[in-house]
Formats: C-alpha cells, sequence, structure tokens
C-alpha cells in the first residue's frame, strides 16, 4: 500500500548545491524508491524560483513566499517567522498523513491544535542556537553580528517546540545526543547525499586542496587560515577553491606562489577538483551538522586532512588525518604527499561510508520514524 507524507521544506531542495539542499533532495529521492507519495511544501525566498527538476521527483509540489519583516521585531526567531503561511497550515491539516519539517525554520506550526493528531517528526540540520552563536564568532559586521547573536538567543528559547515532536531526526551523533538528553526522543539519521559509490581513485595527486562557498563566512574563515597559516609554510601546490572569495582571501593568497585561487567554477570542476587532489584539507572552527565537503572528500578524493571539529563525533574520523594546529597540518601534508592512496584504504571508506551513509538504507529508517511501523 502506498504511503503519502508531507514535507515542509526550509528552502528550495533543487539544485542541490550545499548542505541542507543536498540532504532534503536526496531524501525526496530516497522516498521516491520506497513508493512514499511525498507533498512537498517550499519556502521561496533570496530570488530562487519554482524548480521544473524538482516538480518530477514528488506527488504534489506547493511554494509559500518569506515573510518579509524587521529580523529583529518579535519574540519568535526570525527563520521561523518569516516561514508561516495560512495556506499551508490548512493543507497540512487536511489529510491524515505524517508531516516531516525540514529544520527548526519551518515548525511554526508543529504545536498547533489543527494538527495534534498528525504524527510530526523534526529532521534536525542543526542545533540551531548553537550554529547561530558560531555564525556571530565568524562574521566580521557588527550589524550581522548583532542580529546572530539575537537570534541564537531566541532559537534556544523557542526550541522547546520539539517536545511537541512524535520524534526528532538528528544529522549527525552530537546533535543527535544533545536532542536526546533534552526531548528524550532524538534518533540518528545520516546525512543523505549525492554520492552512490566511493569513487576515489588509487595512486597520487599533485596538489592540496581546500574547497568551500568562500562567501560563507565561516569557510571564508577556514580559508584565510590556510592561506595564512598551514600553506605557506609547505612547497607542495595548493588551491582554494569556491565562489565569491573575500578581497581579504585574494589579497592573502597572492603573496604566496604556492597557493592558487580558483573562483567561482561550476559544481563539476569542483567535484574534479576534489577527485584529482592528493589530499583535502578541511577546517572547520563550529562543530555543528555534518560537512556536506567532508563527504564529497571521502566518496570522491584521495587521502582526507581534518581538524577536530570537522570530524568530531561523525564516525567518520577513522577515515581522515586529523591535525589541530597549523604545524600539526603541514606535518601531516609533507607526509602524505610521498605516499600512494591504496586500494585498502578505499575498501575500509567502502566499509565505514556504505554502513552508515547508504541513501536507502536511512530512507527506511527515517519512514519508520514517519509512519511509525518497520520499513526494514
Amino acid at each position: 500500500m502506498t504511503k503519502h507524507l508531507h514535507i515542509v521544506a526550509f528552502d528550495l531542495p533543487y539544485p542541490p548545491n550545499y548542505g541542507g539542499s543536498t540532504d532534503m533532495f536526496f531524501k525526496l529521492r530516497a522516498f521516491a524508491h520506497l513508493d512514499i507519495k511525498v507533498t512537498l511544501h517550499v519556502f521561496l525566498y533570496g530570488g530562487k524560483k519554482p524548480s521544473r527538476e524538482l516538480r518530477d521527483e514528488v506527488h504534489a509540489l506547493y511554494y509559500y513566499p518569506r515573510k518579509k519583516s524587521n529580523p529583529f521585531a518579535g519574540k519568535l526567531p526570525f527563520i521561523v517567522a518569516s516561514r508561516s503561511s495560512d495556506k499551508l497550515l490548512k493543507r497540512l491539516a487536511y489529510d491524515d498523513a505524517p508531516i516531516l519539517f525540514e529544520g527548526l525554520h519551518t515548525t511554526r506550526y508543529l504545536d498547533h491544535p489543527l494538527l495534534a493528531d498528525k504524527r510530526k517528526i523534526v529532521r534536525a540540520h542543526n542545533v540551531e542556537h548553537h550554529y547561530y552563536e558560531a555564525l556571530a564568532l565568524a562574521e566580521e559586521r557588527w550589524w550581522k553580528t548583532l542580529f546572530f547573536k539575537t537570534e541564537a538567543r531566541k532559537l534556544k528559547s523557542y526550541e522547546k517546540i520539539l517536545g511537541s515532536a512524535q520524534g526528532i531526526a538528528g544529522i549527525s551523533p552530537m546533535e543527535t545526543a544533545y536532542f536526546q538528553s533534552e526531548y528524550k526522543n532524538a534518533t540518528y539519521v545520516p546525512a543523505f547525499h549525492s554520492n552512490e559509490s566511493v569513487q576515489s581513485k588509487i595512486g597520487q595527486g599533485t596538489y592540496i586542496l581546500y574547497h568551500g562557498n568562500l562567501s560563507v563566512p565561516e569557510n571564508n574563515r577556514a580559508a584565510l587560515y590556510l592561506a595564512q597559516e598551514v600553506f605557506p609554510k609547505t612547497n607542495i601546490n595548493c588551491i582554494i577553491a569556491g565562489s565569491r572569495p573575500s578581497k581579504s582571501l585574494q589579497k592573502a593568497v597572492a603573496s604566496h606562489p604556492n597557493i592558487t585561487l580558483v573562483a567561482d567554477v561550476a559544481a563539476d570542476h569542483i567535484l574534479d577538483l576534489i577527485a584529482n587532489a592528493h589530499a583535502n584539507v578541511l577546517v572547520t572552527f563550529q562543530s555543528t551538522g555534518i560537512k556536506l565537503k567532508l563527504l564529497n572528500s571521502l566518496y570522491r578524493g584521495r587521502f582526507v586532512i581534518a581538524n577536530r571539529p570537522m570530524v568530531e563525533e561523525t564516525g567518520l574520523e577513522s577515515l581522515c588525518s586529523v591535525a589541530n594546529t597549523p604545524s600539526e597540518m603541514v606535518q601531516l601534508i609533507e607526509d602524505l604527499s610521498s605516499k600512494t592512496f591504496s586500494g585498502e584504504v578505499l575498501a575500509q571508506r567502502e566499509q565505514v561510508l556504505g554502513t552508515t551513509f547508504q541513501n536507502d538504507l536511512n530512507a527506511r529508517k527515517l519512514a519508520t520514524l514517519l509512519f511509525d511501523e518497520s520499513f526494514g
């Protein structure tokens, strides 16, 4: 018997070009493989347009404009208050299908009386107040810092609404442990992603790579750290790749002949850079969620060097070389430069990733939460 499900998305899932959209899009595709009919509700903003490609992935599709208002006004977090719609509420209440709320962002109606008898699961993409606190630390503009700090405070207070859900699907072990301690209804459901098998190339590469959306303050901070503290201290060719690099990053790279900045290239080019690098170096200063760049590097790249916040409690620590200081990273880069990525290392990756990060397996796990019956 075909099952029916509502999903409320905080953003357009297509194209799947960052962590949140990727998790949502490949989750939809995995549900389709289970013959689950999805009615998808999407909040549109930032100039994005309805997606023809997304229409082919779902049973029904509705769009709602994200509301514009003073982001500092009111008690509700702005990311929640701006995602409300009377039409959405009526459509969610129309039938008895369960609801998957994507992120705390979409939970405006989680405790609404009209949905009291519905089964409701929240996909937690982050502990949001931790995430916004970290954004505040990475932001250089004072008014953005003020917004992030205000939003973090509101999100921490608002988060108790999660007690109205029948379950919380955490995206990493760390977040899941937090939600379980607070609300006693959390289950770890790993991130959905685009990779079907490990495609890492045996052999050696000729450069070291850092990649990310460089317009995101956290990624810009990581790239600057590498460009100033790590890459200049090795003679090996290093590449920093991503969209919209800051002027400060461009200046930092320009003064070092062994560092190349590859800006604003297509996603396929980034994947080629990942695949052909000798090692992907991944740095973050906020251990929230799970980073899509880590999964892509392990599925498609050779060696991975990461700092502890990047891999902490992801279940992927054994697949990475961990370094926490610039000198440790430089030493690892030098040590790995003469090594060949082998079939033995590839086999270990296939075993770990195939056990934990298989989309169909995790779709069944999530469907069991949503429909309160086994999809094993």
